[in-house]
């Protein structure tokens, strides 16, 4: 099982507001989550790091409870998973309740738990989750965002909303409401396939053939703490507009 993650500010913020965390539960049960926060001087921060910490504590006392997941169903953890980001929901929702310099804060969240040769994934905003696999590249999750819903319309090309000023505009949010829908995808987590979780200050600056490319060394002379810091030094390199977060998972 190979696995790494790591974040960067870029090149324009002056505070890190992502977050990520990955957990190996045992030699087939892996689990990353990602977060992007968003919402004044320090809220962003807050909300992301608080979505991760309750996120992951809800996989690790369910995982307590069924070791290494063994024997429970596909329905059973996708269960898990949605619980796990209401949780983070509610956490994120009542600490902004709770401080008005936090009011409006929110986060993305991307997450993928590998149990054996699957991999479950949930998502809310458009920090997004790749599978790359056979010199192949698919993005698993949809972007909840603005630009997605025009282009999902018909009303905007993919194209031009990669140049949209409205790209940032997201649709869903953890900790903006009391409640959050949340999308539940199973992905093929076969042996060779890498599964990338990045937060959108990489994807607006590194396309998915590169993501892929980057990837691919793994299996050559690279690591994937390489290809983490190969695609963190590529969106660096174009502007680093946002901060950079890249997580990569592999069994």
């Amino acid at each position: 099982m190979l696995f790494y993650g790591k974040t960067d500010v870029g090149r324009r913020r002056e505070m890190n507001q992502d977050d990520f965390a990955i957990r190996k539960y045992s030699y087939d049960v892996l689990a990353a989550v990602v977060c992007d926060g968003m919402g004044g001087a320090n809220g962003g921060n807050v909300a992301s790091r608080v979505a991760v910490e309750v996120f992951m504590a809800e996989l690790d006392k369910y995982e307590h409870e069924h070791p290494s997941f063994f024997g429970e169903s596909e329905e059973d953890i996708l269960d898990c998973l949605s619980a796990a980001v209401t949780a983070a929901n509610r956490a994120v929702y009542k600490t902004a309740s709770g401080d008005a310099s936090l009011a409006g804060m929110g986060t993305t969240l991307v997450a993928c738990l590998v149990v054996g040769e699957k991999g479950y994934i949930v998502n809310v905003g458009d920090s997004r989750l790749y599978l790359s696999a056979d010199g192949e590249i698919e993005q698993v999750t949809h972007d909840h965002s603005y630009v997605q819903a025009l282009v999902d319309f018909g009303t905007l090309s993919p194209e031009d909303a990669k140049h949209s000023k409205m790209k940032n505009m997201i649709t869903r949010a953890v900790g903006t409401g009391k409640t959050v829908d949340a999308d539940l995808f199973i992905g093929e987590m076969k042996p060779g396939t890498y599964a990338v979780l990045c937060s959108d200050g990489l994807t607006n600056h590194v396309e998915p053939e590169e993501i892929r490319d980057m990837v691919k060394e793994i299996g050559k002379n690279g690591t994937a703490e390489s290809a983490c810091e190969a695609l963190i030094e590529c969106a660096n390199s174009r502007g680093g507009l946002d901060n950079i977060t890249a997580v990569i998972l592999s069994i």
